[in-house]
Order: C-alpha cells, then structure tokens, then sequence
C-alpha cells in the first residue's frame, strides 16, 4: 500500500489511546538484554521493521529470543571481551559474547540499528557485513565508524563519506577505551562507543564539545544503569538536583559519560508508549476542532519532549498527568484538547531535542496564525529524506507559504486549516505520517504517496488513527 489518501476528520476523541512502544528504547533493550548474562524480559517492545531488524541480526549473532503473551524473553550471551583477554582466552578466541553471523545482518531502513550495532560487533571476535536498503545505504555512518577505528575496530565501507555496506572485521587486539569528544551532539554517536566500550580496556569517556551541549536523549544511559552498568554522567545539574538513580529531575545537558567495563545483568522491563509516534495525534487533535484526546502511558524522557513546550507555546491546550519512573524512565498520561496556534520562533536550544518530531511540528506551523521559524535544523537534511525540503514541498502543494533557509525555514501559517492536495512521502515514514494528519485538518484532504515505511516505526497507524476519528483509506 503506497498511497494513502487522509480525509478531513469531524472530531477525534479517546479516553485511553495507546502508541506502540518506544522505537529507541526497544532497540537498546534488544541489545543490552543481548549482551547481558543471564534472562532478560522485554515487555511492549515495539515490534517495528527497524526493531524487528535488530532482533534479526542478535538473533543471527547466536542470541536466543522467545515471544510469549508476557513479553520477550532474551537469553543473554555476555558481552564477550574480544580477543586475548581472560585466562585460557587465545588471539581470535571470543569469551562468551556473539557468534560469528552465517551471512549478511539486513537493517533495512534503521540507521539506528545499523550505527547502534557497530559498537556491539566492533570489539567482538567475529567477521560480519552489514547492509541495508537502498535509502539507508545512501545515509553516512563516518561519525561512528571513525571513532571506532580510533578505539581498535577494523571496520571498512564501500562509499566515500563510510555509506554501507560496512565490513567488520575481526579485531586484533582488545579494543582500546575512548576518550571522544562530539563535535556535534548525537545519542546515537555515544550509545555507539558506549556499547564498544563494554568489551574495551580501560575506562571509555564521551563528551560533547563545549559549542556542542545541548539537552541529548538519555535512553542508553538509563538503560544502562539499570542492566547494572559502572556508569558516571557529567552534567550541568548539581549533585542534589538528581534523583536516587543519578539523573536529573527534569530537562539538563549533558557534559560528558564514563563507563567502566563490566558484566551487565538480565532485568524485566517494560518499554514505554514512544513519544515521537504520540506527537502525531496530539498534533491531529489540536488541530481538529471540537477534539479531545487522553494518551496513556507515553515516555516523557525531559530529552524527548521538547515539542511538547514548543506546542504549548503556540497555544496548545496540552497536560501532562500522573507522572512516574518507571525502570528509570519518565513515563505520563498526555492530555490534548483542540486549540487555535499561533507562529513562533523555536529556540535553537530545542531544536535537537525535538528532532524527529518536526515533520508534525510544520503540520502544527502550516495550520497557526502567522509566521514559524525554524533555523540551526541541519540533521534534518540526514534523515530517512531531506525532511526540511520535503516537508516544504509538501506544504506547498497543499497551499502553505514555505520559504526554506539552508537548515530552517520559514512556515507562513494563515490561521486556517491547509487546502490539501498530493505530496509525495518520499519513503520517510515521519513524513508520510505528517501528511496524514495534515489531511484530517484540511478542508479537501490529503493524499500521500511512498507510504511504504510507515511500518518501519509505528505499525498499526492507519487502523489506530481510524479508531479516533481520522479516515484513511488506499488511494
């Protein structure tokens, strides 16, 4: 189904929607319940193409899973410690840890997967390829393989800027711990060391550079702690600021980590409603007149939710209810009622933060009274398409005033709701389901074509967005 055609929507209203789980999370649940020893079981995961496609290459590396109505249980292998390392352990020898994949590990469209799992395979004794679709092997993966190499790994690619296929090879040596400084703050970039830095010599320290530091998302760390991990965050918080397990209250930014290497453990846990598949029905139901939605059980990680205060400055009717922690992370109810908008700046201190929530945010922009700028927004250029110029294009056939500026833009929102039109979702699954909602606000509705990847982070959506009010059918 490539095209799917979004009609205006009467009302939308629930009292107990539920997003699937967290993609981010679920991928790193996958992967420490894999290196961990002993039973881990992972409840809610996301069962997406790109988390499936993590599951599928753990699963080749010899990591047992078993799916019952309780959730997923993983066998955890161990980290392994890479070669030469431990009594009786010989050059080449893994103890414990993964297996050597028969073939090819197919990450398909998650370049999360594919970044996140170069740490894990980097210090490993084994030879495996990593490839993916067309679109991810057009996506540069030089800012983890380049430290990488700089801690040990052998690692090569085919394309000039390390596009895949990459080769990792089996290591020589144990790899040696970083100590990296980020240029440009990016979680996936320090989960990636992280992860090597299990079966590395020496303790491993991530920082972000000084014209760098920026709220980042935590999930990794959060995971880490709680699979058992000798963990140390640097932040711009004070000790007494932080809770019993060592994070923040609320939002802060992120200096720098230190972890020691070190068995990890099995554990339950239970993976929240994912706030950046959530985003897409608050906007809907902001937008929509007359409607009112309660979603429950969302992770509201303060990394995460900065479009939450970028919304409400607009003039969203949004609260956030019942906060508690659960297995270190943030989780509430999210209570949205329909609201007129209006145009903002958004501040350049929330632009990361709120990363892969823009593709709903411009919907929100298209649909306010005056003017929205957007600058300092260039990682969106790098996603599953150019999403700046996507989302204008797209705009634009449905009758938007959008002016772009290197990597920001200008959205010219007429008070109004978008006449509609056609757009081409350009394969991104953030932008195709953006361009749904958009339909069920405009007054002729929208139709989307390259829909194909919506499954890649939220399946279901079509039926879930039918069940509260939005009509979407094949075109």
């Amino acid at each position: 189904m490539s095209s799917l055609n979004s009609r205006p929507a009467e009302v939308l209203r629930a009292s107990d929607l539920r997003v699937p789980g967290d993609k981010s999370i679920t991928h790193r649940a996958l992967i420490l319940g894999a290196l961990a020893e002993g039973e881990s079981l992972i409840r809610d995961r996301l069962k997406s193409d790109d988390c499936e496609a993590t599951l599928a290459a753990l699963r080749a590396c010899g990591v047992g899973f078993e799916d019952g109505a309780d959730g997923l249980r993983i066998q955890g292998v161990g980290p392994g410690v890479g070669p030469g390392v431990g009594p009786g352990v010989g050059p080449g020898v893994n103890s414990g840890g993964l297996q050597a994949p028969s073939g090819e590990l197919d990450f398909g469209n998650s370049g999360t997967a594919m970044r996140l799992m170069c740490g894990v395979l980097a210090g490993q004794s084994l030879d495996a390829t990593l490839i993916g679709d067309a679109s991810l092997s057009r996506r540069p993966m030089r800012r983890v393989v380049k430290p990488l190499r700089e801690m040990g790994a052998d690692i090569s690619a085919v394309g000039d800027d390390d596009t895949p296929p990459l080769v990792v090879r089996k290591a020589a040596r144990r790899l040696t711990a970083a100590d990296y400084s980020m240029r440009v703050a990016s979680a996936q970039v320090q989960s990636c060391l992280l992860l090597a830095g299990l079966h590395a010599e020496g303790e491993t320290c991530v920082r972000t550079a000084e014209s760098a530091r920026v709220s980042m998302r935590d999930h990794m760390l959060r995971m880490l702690k709680r699979f058992g991990a000798d963990l140390t965050l640097e932040t711009n918080s004070a000790e007494d600021e932080r809770g019993e397990d060592g994070f923040p209250e609320g939002d802060y930014v992120m200096n720098g980590v230190r972890l020691r290497p070190g068995a990890l453990h099995g554990v339950e846990f239970r993976v929240p409603g994912d706030f950046s598949s959530a985003i897409f029905f608050i906007v809907a139901a902001t937008l929509v007149p007359g409607s009112e939605l309660v979603l429950k059980d969302v992770g509201v990680n303060p990394t995460r939710t900065a479009a939450l205060d970028i919304l409400k400055s607009m003039g969203a009717d949004i609260s956030v209810r019942n906060p508690r922690r659960r297995d270190l992370e943030p989780t509430a109810d999210i209570h949205v009622r329909a609201a007129s908008l209006r145009g903002v700046d958004i501040p350049r201190e929330s632009v990361a933060n709120a990363i892969d929530d823009f593709p709903a945010l411009f919907v929100a922009a298209a649909c306010a009274e005056g003017v929205t700028r957007l600058r300092d927004a260039d990682e969106l250029r790098r996603k599953e398409s150019d999403r700046i110029a996507t989302m204008a294009e797209g705009l634009r056939a449905c009758g938007v005033d959008v002016s772009v500026d290197g990597g920001g833009a200008d959205i010219r929102g007429a008070g109004a709701p978008p006449s509609g039109g056609r757009v081409d979702g350009a394969g991104d699954h953030r932008v195709c389901m953006a361009f749904l909602v958009a339909g069920a606000a405009s007054k002729q509705g929208v139709t989307v074509d390259n829909c194909e990847h919506i499954a890649t982070s939220f399946p279901g959506f079509t039926a879930l967005a039918n069940a509260v009010g939005m009509q979407i059918s094949p075109a």
